[in-house]
């Protein structure tokens, strides 16, 4: 039996690729637990940067439709997907490593979901964003109702949801979606060049700066002045920070080690 996914670990980079391609990489209970595993080990083996992408023609269908269609319970079947997928990507968000997610044609319901909780997304022009849920009875999951607002607005969120029309990649970057649409050949060259550009930022200030972002919205004003201050007080004490202002003086690219 082959594995759903394949966890790929090189220094400081990451790459989780979903392999089922004869299911569009849907997730079912075995993906959803590899997929939990793989979370685990990249972050315990101190990567900065995890990217997600799919193998095949697809980066994700959503859900593994056939496996709920042969449940005898399809609620506890829900809990068996829904829940390892929900703790990994608590323990993404929590971590200081960075996420992109790598798209490619189907991108649909909790693949959907994935591809929003990444920290960034590349699209190639093959990618088509889906919400899907609604059409197969389901409201959301694995997070999609917390980023898709927060990305594109409380009413344009509603419209994609609601109305249901797929949103094909030049949309997609038009609407904050993604970041950048490349050509199908060029996704993963682009991706691992990204990654490897963001590997090489200072790993404490990064992820200071992920958790601002996203904390953000859930404080006033003068509570992210203050987190700021203390963020950037923690980052000065570090030997990356010494290294940046060697590295600035001395007309060098810093050399950053995570300490």
């Amino acid at each position: 039996m082959t594995e759903p996914l394949r966890l790929h670990l090189d220094a400081a980079l990451g790459r989780i690729v979903f392999d089922r391609p004869q299911a569009l990489n849907a997730i079912d209970q075995a993906t959803a637990r590899a997929f939990e595993a793989a979370v685990a080990q990249a972050l315990d083996a101190g990567v900065r940067v995890l990217t997600l992408s799919g193998n095949g023609r697809a980066f994700m269908a959503g859900g593994d439709l056939a496996a709920f269609r042969r449940a005898e319970d399809r609620a506890a079947e829900a809990e068996a997907i829904i829940a390892p997928m929900n703790r990994a990507l608590a323990r993404l968000a929590g971590s200081d490593a960075l996420t992109v997610a790598l798209l490619h044609g189907p991108v649909a319901g909790a693949g959907l979901s994935l591809a929003l909780a990444a920290d960034l997304a590349l699209a190639a022009e093959s990618a088509v964003l889906s919400f899907a849920y609604l059409g197969v009875g389901a409201p959301a999951d694995c997070g999609i109702t917390w980023a898709l607002p927060r990305i594109v607005g409380l009413r344009r969120a509603a419209w994609i949801a609601l109305e249901g029309s797929a949103v094909p990649a030049g949309q997609a970057l038009d609407w904050g979606l993604v970041n950048r649409v490349v050509p199908d050949a060029a996704l993963q060259e682009e991706g691992a060049r990204l990654a490897a550009r963001l590997a090489g930022l200072a790993p404490g200030a990064s992820g200071a700066l992920k958790h601002l972002l996203c904390d953000s919205f859930g404080r006033d004003y003068a509570a992210t002045l203050e987190a700021e201050k203390q963020a950037f007080k923690t980052c000065a004490a570090t030997a990356d920070f010494a290294e940046a202002l060697s590295a600035f003086f001395e007309k060098r690219p810093a050399r950053f080690t995570g300490n």
